[in-house]
């Protein structure tokens, strides 16, 4: 049996869940599907910059988790921007940082 996967720390609900090449409509184009962890992944390393050390702390996993989560979400992200894919942000195994001090989970 497989064992459960741990949930993941986010710090809020992402406020835009769909990007798609303009000019094609929605029923001619592939889909790929990014999950909300993922996109965590990316904005604390990539965009805040952070290390991985406390990015994976943030996120409460460990390092190799957060390199693997990382490698897909980018691969993802290329594939939809490379081929001219839809990218839908959902699912996943996360819990919402209701605020940084406090580690108490609102959503998931």
């Amino acid at each position: 049996m497989a064992r459960p996967k741990k949930h993941r720390w986010v710090c809020c609900e992402p406020s835009v869940t769909f990007f798609k090449p303009r000019g094609i409509p929605l029923t001619e184009l592939q889909e790929v599907c990014l999950t909300v962890e993922e996109l965590e992944a990316v904005r604390l390393k990539d965009l805040e910059g952070l290390d991985q050390e406390p990015t994976a702390a943030k996120m409460g996993i460990s390092q190799p988790t957060l390199h693997r989560t990382v490698v897909s979400a980018h691969k993802k992200i290329a594939d939809a921007l490379v081929n001219g894919k839809a990218l839908r942000i959902e699912g996943g195994t996360y819990l919402v940082r209701e605020d940084s001090a406090n580690r108490r989970p609102v959503a998931g």
